[in-house]
């Protein structure tokens, strides 16, 4: 790809945001957080004279992956001002009141006039981006100033353009990085092969960010009172095509209790799960009373922050996204607590996933009857449940620490 291509790529995306935002809120966001971007960030660095760190995420994932190294660097560098930035309104709308961020913004569109002006106005002292997010303009200024910049917890295929002969813009994009910190050794490899050599691999911050999180659990009473003495199924960020092959294992198994917790939340998708479950109700009603609890087996979670805790009560844990066209969502969530995972077929794009399986930890189904064999030979096998569970602490204890790994890199080489 040329730069003139690239603009034209740009310039196709706006317009199509634009269109998108007359029907769509999510575009109708990512348009409204930019306006009058560059007065709000000069109105709010103006009289800032602390040194700053910027970290950049695409989106709410991102974010959970840089967040581990974010609350490590505020720790270690108190005098610095933290500035967070996001792409997409999925991450931003979510965290722009994030409190160990003392800046949080959407980043502006990139162009070289952009580039130049949101450099100006923060002057960060260090620029780390999580994961993918590779913006030209942004990345060759970044360059040209020389502003120490890491890229953590990448991870890379052979099928993206870098390492195609097309790939000439983007593999100048990956030269500009001080260090990029990969997930595993493929990634390295393939790196290797393009001239890029200041890698290092040191697994995925994610993990840090699950155990972090497990280390700080709570229990939740109406959820152990739910579940009381039953085996229990947790179903997290599902969508309908999940729904489609769960439904007739939760319906027909009225002694096991089913904590389902949809993507999305809005008014419809929980409308959509009520009628897939026909002994469900909302947990919002399910806190208001208990005697219409009695007959039913399944709770559709109606809120957002729940999830990374609901994995505890499962004996097993499901998680969604595997029987759509974008693939399973989270593995670690459910992993960090010692769980035998269960996803559908689509998930060979996520290494933990891919990894989880093969260490005897997790456990994919191609349809419905293979996902209640699954769930059935687990429940009924106590050395194949156990040898679960053990995998999947042995995988989080394997794979913890990158957090560590980056910081000591910043500390020994940029912030010393």
């Amino acid at each position: 790809m040329s730069v003139v291509f690239y603009r034209l790529f740009l310039f196709l995306y706006t317009c199509g945001i634009g269109i998108a935002s007359l029907f769509n809120k999510k575009a109708r966001l990512w348009l409204e957080g930019r306006k009058n971007i560059f007065q709000k960030l000069e109105e709010s660095f103006d009289k800032n004279t602390s040194p700053v760190i910027w970290l950049h995420c695409a989106s709410l994932g991102e974010f959970e992956q840089g967040r581990p190294l974010l609350e490590q660097l505020k720790k270690d560098y108190p005098a610095y001002k933290i500035l967070l930035t996001f792409f997409s309104p999925s991450g931003y709308e979510v965290h722009k009141h994030y409190a160990l961020a003392d800046y949080v913004f959407y980043l502006p569109m990139d162009n070289s006039k952009n580039a130049k002006a949101f450099l100006s106005i923060v002057q960060p002292q260090l620029i780390v981006f999580v994961k993918y997010e590779f913006w030209y303009f942004y990345l060759t200024e970044i360059k040209k100033q020389n502003i120490p910049f890491v890229l953590v917890s990448a991870i890379f295929r052979g099928n993206q353009p870098f390492f195609k002969w097309y790939g000439s813009l983007h593999r100048k994009m990956l030269h500009c990085f001080s260090q990029l910190f990969v997930q595993d050794d493929a990634s390295k490899k393939l790196l290797s092969s393009i001239s890029i050599n200041n890698v290092t691999v040191c697994g995925d911050t994610r993990v840090d960010r699950v155990s972090a999180v497990a280390d700080q659990w709570h229990s939740i009473p109406e959820i152990e009172t739910f579940c009381a003495h039953h085996q229990v199924i947790v179903c997290g960020s599902t969508w309908e095509e999940d729904d489609e092959e769960l439904n007739h294992f939760v319906n027909k198994n009225a002694a096991i209790r089913f904590i389902i917790a949809p993507h999305e939340i809005d008014e419809d998708r929980l409308k959509e799960c009520l009628g897939f479950y026909k002994n469900a109700m909302l947990y919002s009603d399910y806190l208001k009373t208990t005697v219409a609890a009695e007959n039913i087996n399944t709770i559709i979670i109606d809120n957002i922050g729940l999830l990374k805790r609901l994995y505890k009560y499962g004996d097993i844990c499901f998680v969604g996204g595997g029987f759509g066209g974008d693939g399973v969502h989270n593995v670690l969530e459910p992993a960090v607590y010692h769980k035998p995972v269960v996803f559908g077929p689509v998930y060979e794009k996520y290494r933990e996933a891919v990894e989880l399986e093969e260490a005897g930890a997790a456990f994919s189904a191609d349809n419905t009857l293979e996902l209640e064999a699954v769930f059935n030979d687990l429940f009924a096998d106590k050395k194949m449940y156990d040898d679960a569970c053990d995998a999947a602490a042995d995988y989080i204890n394997h794979n913890s620490g990158a957090t560590k790994a980056i910081e000591k890199y910043i500390r020994e080489n940029i912030l010393k």
